[in-house]
């Protein structure tokens, strides 16, 4: 944290008064674009980017990638509202690099811009570093575990049927004398512990289609898109996310996201609702040398109930459910308007990205 407090002292003390003798006043969203700027290191990130000498001179790709953050933290919905914006607001267009209205790039090399930056997983490699380096070093109390219904404008995938793999169905109860059963094939919670998490999260499906949930009232509700596995530590700091389909149950992504969180931070306790409630995922989370405690899920049978201390400590769960509240409300995370899993997981990362940089910072005030 030495890191960060010398960032935010530096900020304070120097770049923000140097800032406002060469443009206006900084409002209070403009200061926080300049600190999520300052902790996300843009600069060492964008070197693949950068125009090679071949063909038609790019756009500058790093002021293009400060205008999606800006997009993020003021919540515009679209790109076009975004460049309107930053062709009226002088502090927030040269905070991004553009001196003039008329050096603001048209939507369409917006779009170009960010399908590179989708590709090339700009915004995970910048949340990565920006983790490791402000939290890879502390001792994390907790990790609090959940999921999102992420929203889209798009179509769902259709299920494909393989009828070459397909059993023909046989009736149920004892097989007959002679008749030969194929075993079932192995469960995903099974053989997850066994492998490595690129091989896990090449398996999680991340295509469009429809989820389903209980809500707060315990009714039914569904949605067409995607749905956003998060781990948050104390602090409401977002560590880890994943990106799958809507339909994916929220077990399956449990141990590729603690596979991705121990490679970034220490952490003692995994707090995970009913839904993560697997002997796998406490067999994994023990392995690790962590202490899962995860609401007991009845399955039809009698509810476990947790002791009074441990019923505490689980209460700080909480902290994954406003981190999906701050996205969804405040950083864009209702305003898809991309198509494609890796886009809308940039769309989103450069929401989670801010929302770190902020709460680094809140720790420090």
């Amino acid at each position: 944290m030495s890191t960060l407090f010398h960032i935010f002292n530096s900020i304070q003390n120097t770049l923000f008064p140097w800032l406002e003798e060469a443009l206006d006043p900084l409002s209070e969203k403009e200061q926080k674009f300049v600190q999520v700027l300052s902790v996300m290191d843009l600069e060492t990130h964008m070197k693949a980017y950068r125009w090679k000498g071949k063909g038609r001179k790019r756009k500058n790709r790093l002021s293009m990638a400060k205008a999606f953050v800006a997009k993020a933290i003021y919540n515009f919905e679209t790109t076009d509202i975004l460049i309107d914006y930053l062709r009226g607001c002088k502090n927030t267009r040269r905070l991004c690099g553009w001196e003039n209205p008329w050096q603001v790039p048209s939507k369409s090399t917006f779009s170009r811009a960010f399908a590179q930056f989708s590709e090339g997983n700009l915004t995970q490699d910048i949340h990565q570093a920006m983790v490791k380096e402000h939290c890879g070093e502390k001792l994390a109390g907790h990790i609090s575990r959940d999921s999102t219904a992420i929203a889209a404008r798009e179509k769902p995938a259709k299920k494909k049927s393989d009828d070459s793999v397909a059993q023909p169905k046989r009736k149920p109860g004892r097989p007959r004398k002679g008749e030969v059963v194929a075993p079932k094939p192995p469960k995903r919670l099974d053989l997850q512990p066994t492998r490595s998490l690129e091989d896990n999260l090449k398996d999680l499906p991340t295509q469009c289609d429809v989820g389903t949930k209980k809500n707060s009232k315990g009714y039914k509700e569904s949605w067409t898109g995607y749905k956003l596995h998060l781990d948050c530590i104390d602090g409401d700091i977002p560590v880890s996310t994943i990106l799958t389909s809507a339909s994916l149950h929220d077990s399956q992504a449990a141990i590729p996201l603690s596979q991705m969180s121990q490679e970034r931070i220490t952490n003692l306790y995994d707090l995970m609702d009913s839904a993560y409630d697997a002997p796998q995922i406490h067999s994994f989370s023990k392995n690790l040398g962590h202490k899962p405690i995860i609401d007991h899920n009845p399955r039809r049978g009698e509810k476990i109930y947790m002791d009074p201390a441990t019923k505490a400590r689980f209460a700080q769960r909480s902290s994954a459910e406003r981190v999906n509240s701050y996205l969804k409300d405040n950083y864009g995370g209702r305003n898809i308007r991309v198509k494609g899993a890796a886009k809308v997981m940039t769309h989103l990362m450069f929401g989670i990205i801010a929302i770190t940089a902020t709460q680094l910072f809140r720790l420090l005030e």
